[in-house]
């Protein structure tokens, strides 16, 4: 008995030694994201975890990535528990991050598994990238937040966006985390022998930084369908958190104030007239608020897109992006596609009375249909992506293969309090600027809202809590980046290589513990036939 405890003990101390670097490495992952711009940290964390999986086998693997996962969306996601934390305590933020970080896990133990093949970090990488896919769409529609990619909108990571977007972003990051992980664990090595394997791992490190420096080349800001002077429209929200959602005349009658305003300075010379407007998302109801919008946008004699909460003749509601056009009034539309579950519309309502005060507070808002986001303001088109869309990828490609010659972010994050929510946000509206070389205008009923150039650059950008209206000239631009042309070959690519890496492996496995089967040629080269590693 007491054998079995001291057993016991040893391997509960091996554990906690081992999970410290990676509870450690997802922190230090949290530190690259906004609106801190320590972008090099992203790849420092994945060094981290590499040393911290060196060695292990798929159980131990899993256990360690499920540790960073967790130190990785605790602190990402504490705006949950700003917004939720009054009525429901922890429980929602804490499944929420233990749900994310299962991915992590996964990619942990896979990562353990591949990493004794040749050329493991890269293989690696393409496993960690490629659990990001099932986490878009997986429960309840996926949970996009805090991709790797978007680690980067100040990094030399970036260009590669306008390549393969966000998975490519994220794919760089992680090779070179792993191949300077690599080069640690081999500084070890002394002689003639010092040179040859060091060469894999140093062109993990070297390559995706070299790339990323070269992509520059790619990123391209110039107007191509001349330009249009746009006004982004902050109205403000007082900081009450869930109080909120019976106040929705505050954030009505706040955006209509701000809008008068800015006809007013225009009339008065202080401001440039705009092309256009953009209101943030939910902004006023429709049709409830219609003649007061329709007279506002008369008065100013410039098209809208507005952000509204829109009751359909069949009694459904959707959250939608009008067209306003002076004169004519309300015109093209766009219904938001990606609802948020739990906040949108209620998957489950039983288990969501547990974790959202939305579960009996109204109906659950109707998707659109599959139509891209192209909206046409006088002679500009315009793409949405309406708040939560902006972390898929599909939303910007198909509104910018639709014609959309600059983007928009339509938000409503008044929720949220003086959280990183919003900075985070912004973030992955800078990277699809890159991504599909278009001016971002991300309009903010709180804030941050910005305008973004089509290089990623932050051109204005508004406070927290403050009523303002954002103006600048942006470019228009038609060309389709190589991301937009070739659509997710970058994703696919990851996937195919992460499943074929797997299969490898476990092909190994079976063949090592199999004296029938001799070992593998680069195993048996390197005397590192081990069938315990590859035990689950």
């Amino acid at each position: 008995m007491w054998r079995r405890d001291l057993r016991f003990a040893r391997t509960l101390r091996c554990s906690l030694r081992s999970g410290v670097p990676a509870v450690l490495a997802g922190l230090i992952l949290y530190l690259s994201l906004a609106p801190r711009i320590w972008w090099w940290l992203a790849p420092v964390a994945f060094a981290v975890l590499g040393i911290t999986l060196h060695g292990c086998r798929f159980r131990q693997g899993a256990g360690r990535g499920f540790l960073f996962g967790l130190a990785f969306f605790l602190p990402q996601l504490s705006w949950l528990q700003d917004f939720l934390g009054a009525d429901f305590g922890p429980w929602p933020w804490l499944a929420l991050s233990v749900m994310m970080a299962l991915y992590f896990a996964v990619a942990g133990g896979l990562s353990a598994v591949v990493q004794r093949l040749p050329w493991g970090t890269g293989w690696m990488a393409a496993v960690v990238m490629a659990m990001e896919t099932p986490r878009m769409w997986f429960p309840f529609g996926g949970f996009p937040w805090g991709r790797i990619g978007f680690t980067q909108p100040e990094g030399i990571f970036l260009p590669l966006a306008s390549f393969g977007g966000a998975p490519l972003v994220g794919f760089a990051v992680v090779l070179c985390g792993f191949g300077l992980s690599r080069l640690v664990l081999r500084a070890r090595e002394i002689g003639w022998r010092l040179r040859r394997v060091l060469i894999a791992p140093g062109l993990a490190v070297v390559l995706p930084v070299v790339l990323g420096m070269a992509a520059w080349a790619s990123v391209d800001g110039n107007a191509e369908a001349g330009d249009r002077t746009v006004a982004v429209l902050q109205g403000n929200a007082p900081d009450r958190g869930l109080a909120l959602l019976g106040e929705r005349d505050v954030l009505r009658d706040n955006h209509f104030a701000e809008f008068r305003r800015l006809a007013e300075q225009v009339r008065a010379g202080q401001v440039p007239k705009p092309d256009l407007v953009v209101w943030p998302e939910t902004a006023v109801g429709i049709p409830a608020d219609e003649d007061r919008l329709g007279e506002l946008v008369n008065e100013l004699g410039v098209p809208v897109l507005v952000g509204a909460l829109e009751r359909l003749p069949d009694g459904r509601n959707q959250n939608v992006a009008i067209v306003w056009q002076p004169g004519e009034g309300p015109g093209q539309r766009y219904a938001k596609q990606r609802l948020v579950p739990f906040g949108e519309y209620m998957p489950a309502r039983e288990i969501a009375r547990l974790v959202t005060p939305f579960a009996d507070s109204g109906e659950d808002i109707s998707p659109g249909t599959g139509s891209p986001a192209a909206l046409r303001l006088g002679g500009t088109v315009v793409g949405a992506s309406i708040c939560y869309e902006v972390a898929y990828d599909q939303a910007g490609r198909d509104a910018v293969r639709a014609g959309a010659e600059l983007l928009t972010v339509p938000t409503n994050n008044a929720w949220y309090g003086r959280s990183e929510m919003t900075y985070q946000q912004l973030a992955m509206a800078r990277l699809r600027a890159v991504e599909h070389g278009r001016a971002v205008l991300v309009a903010a009923t709180s804030g941050v809202s910005a305008i973004v150039r089509p290089d990623g650059t932050v051109a204005r950008a508004s406070s927290q809590f403050t009523a303002t209206t954002l103006i600048d000239t942006v470019p228009l631009r038609r060309d389709l980046t190589m991301a937009d042309r070739l659509g997710p070959w970058a994703e696919r690519v990851l996937i195919a290589a992460a499943t074929g890496a797997v299969a490898a492996a476990l092909v190994l496995w079976v063949r090592s513990r199999s004296p029938a089967w001799p070992a593998s040629g680069f195993l048996r080269r390197r005397g590192k036939v081990d069938t315990n590693h590859y035990e689950s």
